[in-house]
């Protein structure tokens, strides 16, 4: 499933105009820790997390992960908006909680697996 497919099916608001979003997209990954992140999410998942700072485009590139979400309506930095389109990593915004999209996420994978 690709990012633009998981943006329509989770209502995501993309903050990053001109990033790829045909990128297939293999899993998803949730956490705030930033160190944690970097042991234990896998390249082309999507990243669920509540942190804003430039430091999650350096741990998305770095991974190689598909894209960033920013959730519970948290204000995204505009040095982080400008990193994450100078390293093409699409950031999204949701108001929804962490607990919800992780939810509607694998229910999301889970079916387009099962094609």
């Amino acid at each position: 499933m690709t990012l633009e497919e998981i943006s329509k099916e989770l209502s995501l608001n993309l903050m990053t105009k001109g990033t790829n979003l045909d990128r297939v997209v293999t899993g998803a990954y949730a956490s705030d820790l930033l160190s944690w992140v970097m042991g234990h999410a896998a390249e082309n998942q999507i990243w669920i997390t509540v942190q804003s700072h430039p430091n999650i485009v350096a741990v998305a590139t770095l991974l190689g992960l598909a894209g960033i979400v920013v959730a519970e309506g948290v204000e995204i930095e505009e040095n982080t908006l400008r990193k994450a389109q100078e390293e093409n990593i699409p950031i999204f915004s949701s108001d929804k909680p962490v607990y919800e999209l992780c939810g509607i996420l694998y229910n999301v994978l889970s079916r387009s697996k099962g094609k």
